[in-house]
């Protein structure tokens, strides 16, 4: 079973996997820097300096105790953080979009098939060649 084992984990597949499990994380931190550093802070300038981060409808406000520390935490519908998640979705998809594109335009276009010859087709040949030979 070890060898088994061994066999499996160093087939291309599960290393391709690996590495691509490792990249996306990679990938995943730059978008993330990305967004959150230098398109959201162009975003909020033009919608007036709003942080779509801080936006948030509080439904129930923090307890505080006498010393000062949370007794209990404020309850909030955080729909910036959720506005944030999208502009990253629609960033990261965007990016997706154009390695795809180019990755596209790398490969080899199709060859076509070439055509089959016109004509009469082997069976219909060798129907011809049966005749004549019982003539």
């Amino acid at each position: 079973m070890l060898k088994e084992f061994k066999d499996f984990i160093m087939t291309g597949n599960v290393i391709d996997l690996a590495v691509a499990v490792l990249l996306a994380g990679a990938a995943g931190l730059v978008v993330s820097g990305f967004v959150n550093d230098i398109m959201m802070p162009i975003v909020g300038y033009f919608t007036g300096g709003v942080d779509f981060s801080d936006m948030q409808i509080v439904l129930s406000e923090a307890i505080l105790a006498a010393d000062g520390t949370v007794e209990k935490p404020a309850s909030a519908i955080r729909y910036g953080a959720w506005i944030n998640s999208i502009i990253n979705l629609i960033i990261v998809g965007f990016v997706l979009f154009i390695i795809v594109k180019a990755y596209n335009k790398t490969k080899k276009p199709k060859e076509e098939a070439p055509e089959a010859p016109k004509g009469p087709s082997q069976e219909e040949l060798l129907t011809q060649i049966r005749d004549l030979l019982k003539k």
